[in-house]
């Protein structure tokens, strides 16, 4: 029987062998089977014309050389994995491409692969579509962008809504998990306290009170001029109010009175609730009913994102020492007394902080048995520092996991929505900032800073005030955009409210150089613009270049 004859077959994911070279398959073409057709023109027609022809060829032998397939490739794609994610869809469509044509013995251990024409066409169609998207592709991070940005359908105001929806679901599934958790009411009172004595700012714990009876209606979409008109006189008065980062900011939120009594019932309730918890246990009636009365006044709060923050990262910390002594315990269980980590994790779970877990196992007189016994006093340690953690926590180790869980999916399905809603807007950010180029900063950093404002604009969208989204984003990105021009253009950092008055002074300025054919004096500036003298002075004072100390004076 004669030798038999390997070959390569461009295996999944990589279409080189070891015979040579994937970047100079291109260039290698002696000894290799030629088709009688021409280079591929550059429309997209005859490219699937041809591609149909090397289908239908490879159906016919059975196969296909390296060689063949490279000559009927755009001369344009060079880049190695370009070819191989070509190559690897001819061998998914069960024809196998080789460096050199096989033996025929080899091909009878193949099961032949049926010449079909329109199969044929409707794999030339697939290729055709795949070798159009290579040949268009290009490694410019900005062109790259563009493009993953264009494959998004731009949102319905029906669309903008039902991802509201997720967004806000999703939030609410997080409170909820808090309202369940006792230490979150207990850094809340904590913090509440320096404000009742006029330390510390309601503003960074609440930022108002939420009517779980208001029916959900949608207000009647208003004029999006009208409603970017608000907006723009909006960001006008508060670049007018704002002060310089030295002074203090203004302290507005909700009535003080309304949320002293608000907090004075939550700290009572939240008393009784660890009472309830530490004499009767969370499964008793009593217990129950509080912690309900407990999550529905937690739930008439909006949270400051500050403090929401705060109280994930409490949870999240709790958790992170229950792991590490569940890790640690494992660790002198399995590694060290030589217990299988199958029977640990199957039993461990739930016994946590039960001695007699362990005595089970000492008493079960397997191979693990005795050394288990010598590690008791160690293991025992660490079960009674969790139960020290439960103790803190008034809730169980399984019930601090659980309310963990129902957190995380809350975040996962308000964060896939906030993506979605940020993805069917980059668009707008390029339209944005292409009206702010030339002015210090270069296009990139002007749509990055943009899509900061977008993700901002995500955040605080409440589409129940019945205007579309892109409205209400459409200030948030050009207040972004303009806010790091002012910051980053300049040598010298200048406020922005100042670079709003210096534009306008400017303004001003050249419209009265018109006027008068001069420039105006400071004296004239102040009567148009309707602000003292010397404020105008300060202006033209601040609004000067800086220069380098090595610009040359005069001619020496």
């Amino acid at each position: 029987m004669p030798a038999k004859t390997t070959t390569t077959v461009a295996p999944k994911g990589k279409a080189a062998s070891a015979e040579a070279p994937a970047s100079t398959r291109k260039a290698g073409k002696a000894g290799a089977e030629k088709l009688d057709v021409a280079l591929p023109a550059s429309t997209p027609e005859d490219r699937q014309s041809q591609l149909k022809l090397l289908i239908a060829r490879g159906k016919e032998q059975g196969f296909l050389t390296y060689s063949e397939v490279n000559d009927h490739l755009p001369s344009e794609i060079v880049d190695p994995e370009q070819i191989e994610d070509i190559v690897q869809m001819i061998n998914d469509m069960g024809i196998p491409v080789y460096e050199k044509a096989p033996d025929a013995e080899a091909l009878l251990l193949r099961e032949p692969v049926v010449a079909d024409e329109e199969a044929a066409e409707e794999a030339a169609a697939a290729l055709a579509t795949t070798v159009d998207a290579e040949f268009g592709r290009t490694t410019d991070p900005v062109r790259m962008y563009m493009r993953e940005m264009g494959t998004v359908e731009l949102l319905t105001r029906e669309g903008e809504i039902a991802i509201a929806k997720r967004i806000e679901e999703g939030l609410d599934s997080v409170r909820r998990a808090l309202s369940a958790y006792p230490p979150t009411f207990d850094l809340m009172v904590r913090s509440y306290e320096p404000v009742r004595q006029g330390q510390g700012r309601l503003v960074d714990i609440i930022v108002g009170f939420v009517d779980p009876n208001a029916p959900d209606v949608i207000a009647e979409p208003v004029n999006p001029k009208l409603a970017a008109a608000k907006e723009e006189a909006d960001d006008e008065a508060e670049d007018d109010s704002e002060s310089s980062e030295d002074e203090e900011a203004v302290d507005t939120g909700p009535d003080p009175e309304e949320a002293a009594r608000r907090f004075a019932s939550l700290g009572k309730t939240y008393a009784q609730v660890v009472k309830s918890l530490d004499e009767k246990g969370s499964k008793d009636p009593k217990t129950i009913k509080l912690r309900r009365k407990l999550a529905d006044e937690f739930m008439e709060l909006k949270l400051a994102p500050r403090m929401f923050d705060q109280l994930i990262t409490q949870l999240r910390e709790h958790l992170n020492e229950i792991r590490g002594l569940e890790k640690s315990v494992m660790q002198l269980c399995v590694r060290d007394a030589g217990m299988p980590r199958s029977d640990f994790i199957e039993t461990f779970p739930r016994n946590e902080t039960n001695l007699q877990w362990l005595d089970k196992h000492v008493r079960a007189k397997r191979k693990h048995s005795a050394a288990l016994a010598r590690l008791r006093e160690e293991i025992e340690k660490h079960q009674l520092r969790l139960r020290e953690v439960e103790k803190r926590v008034h809730l169980s180790i399984a019930e601090v996991k659980e309310i963990n869980r129902e957190i995380a999916v809350g975040e996962a399905q308000a964060r896939r929505a906030k993506k979605e809603m940020v993805e069917a807007n980059l668009r707008l950010v390029i339209s944005i900032a292409k009206k702010y180029t030339n002015r210090g900063l270069q296009f990139l950093d002007l749509i990055q800073e943009g899509n900061i404002g977008l993700m901002k604009a995500v955040d605080k969208f409440e589409y129940r005030r019945g205007y579309k989204f892109s409205t209400y984003a459409t200030w948030w990105i050009r207040q972004a955009i303009t806010r790091s021009i002012a910051d980053q253009a300049r040598t010298i950092r200048i406020p922005v409210h100042m670079i709003e008055t210096i534009n306008k002074l400017n303004r001003i300025s050249r419209q009265m150089l018109q006027e008068m054919g001069r420039e105006p004096t400071p004296d004239e500036l102040a009567v148009r613009m309707e602000m003292p003298e010397d404020k105008v002075r300060k202006v033209l004072k601040i609004a000067k270049e800086p220069i380098s100390m090595e610009t040359p004076i005069g001619d020496d």
